[in-house]
């Protein structure tokens, strides 16, 4: 049996299925954006803004930790397994928030959709780095997070649309289901296992410690061992934290302020949907440029954006507000996975892939805290900007502390 070949070309066709895969991955995520944390006040009468965000508490605390089993579990019983896993614990999700009886079914809800993104999503970027290779893994990561991140767009513009549309508070969430089940089933009768693909990588590198590493080797040098890797991590973390503030309380701010549902819904799919068209962009010029400079840049232009939905009022403000928000990201999010793999050795590369997911997505539930808590103190617009502010500075540690990983690029 011939070894694996690395590259694009070469593996275009599954590499296409895995990115069909996670428009589907986040769809299921995207049916929260615009509709949920509306329903938290009119179904279920919560006020708190903490109390409403407690949802993404929880599903920031799962995914963050399901990112992390996800790495070093594929390292071991391989990536399609995981997947598979990932997308059976998605089916109830949709069930469960059309039938809940209290808010404490949607934030259960949310801990399985956090196992279903961390899971599902962590193997779609691990998979694509085995198949390419190091020569284009910012453009695999661009492909990887614009196809996530426009499955989420669409689905937040839809469930926008049927709420508008339909009084019913199942209408928004039944697609959820069906996402799920054609997830399962592309993945089990098509995806093919990809780790052989990273041991013939891993035997040709000649970058990044080498070796079995330990998992707790591995967690300290993403963490803290590795400037560059800390700079990655803290900024993952940041970016996440305002994601969740405006998945949380940018519809709440945009209900009080007047705008209609389905304007809300055009305005909280703006943001992913020019995050994840710029990223074909973004990733792949990452290749070229280099990756720190991008991701500072990235935080800066994300800061802007959000302290812009504070100074700016009206429905075409606060949409070029988001297309910005979600142009920084861009900047940010496929760029922070590509400096990640350019560090970690192939033999360790999932389970550094794993603990950077963990703390990029407690940044989720970081976010829910920080913001509503502010929020429930200071007011909404308060709260966007003490976010806004710890981007700002997120950006000057990752000047500061990250050495450039694109090893054609110096800085």
């Amino acid at each position: 049996m011939s070894a694996p070949v690395l590259g694009l070309r070469a593996n275009w066709r599954q590499f296409l299925l895995l990115v069909i895969l996670n428009a589907f991955v986040g769809a299921m995520v995207g049916l929260e954006r615009t509709v949920l944390p509306l329903l938290a006040e009119r179904d279920f009468g919560i006020s708190s803004k903490a109390a409403i965000l407690s949802f993404l508490v929880s599903f920031g605390l799962v995914k963050a930790f399901a990112n992390l089993a996800a790495g070093g579990l594929s390292d071991r019983v391989g990536r399609k397994r995981i997947l598979l896993i990932g997308w059976i614990l998605g089916l109830p999700v949709a069930p469960m928030i059309i039938v809940a009886p209290s808010w404490g079914w949607v934030v259960a809800a949310n801990v399985l959709l956090g196992l279903n993104q961390g899971l599902c999503w962590s193997m779609t970027v691990v998979m694509k780095i085995d198949l390419v290779g190091p020569a284009r893994r910012g453009l695999a990561m661009g492909l990887n997070e614009f196809a996530g991140y426009l499955g989420v767009a669409a689905s937040a513009l839809a469930t926008g649309y049927l709420a508008a549309a339909y009084a019913s508070r199942s209408a928004p969430f039944l697609p959820g289901f069906v996402l799920a089940i054609t997830g399962l089933l592309l993945s089990a009768s098509l995806v093919r296992e990809t780790t052989p693909h990273a041991r013939v990588e891993a035997a040709r590198a000649t970058t990044g410690a080498a070796g079995d590493l330990r998992f707790r080797d591995v967690f300290r040098r993403v963490t803290w061992g590795d400037r560059s890797l800390f700079a990655a991590s803290q900024a993952g973390l940041v970016n996440n934290l305002n994601d969740g503030m405006a998945w949380g309380l940018l519809p709440v701010f945009l209900f009080a302020a007047g705008l209609p549902v389905d304007r809300i819904g055009i305005v909280a799919a703006a943001y992913p949907a020019s995050w994840g068209i710029a990223q074909i962009l973004t990733g792949a010029a990452s290749d070229r440029v280099g990756r720190k400079r991008m991701i500072a840049v990235g935080m800066w232009v994300q800061a802007g954006a959000i302290l812009g939905f504070v100074l700016w009022s009206g429905f075409g403000a606060w949409l070029l507000a988001a297309v910005f928000l979600g142009l920084g990201t861009a900047l940010v999010y496929p760029t922070l996975l590509a400096a990640v793999s350019d560090v970690a050795h192939p033999s360790w590369r999932a389970s550094a892939v794993g603990v950077y997911r963990l703390w990029r997505d407690l940044g989720y539930a970081a976010g829910a805290v920080v913001a509503g808590l502010a929020a429930d103190a200071f007011g909404v617009p308060a709260a966007f900007l003490l976010v806004g502010g710890l981007t700002f500075a997120s950006g000057l540690v990752v000047i500061l502390a990250m050495s450039e990983t694109l090893p054609t690029v110096r800085t």
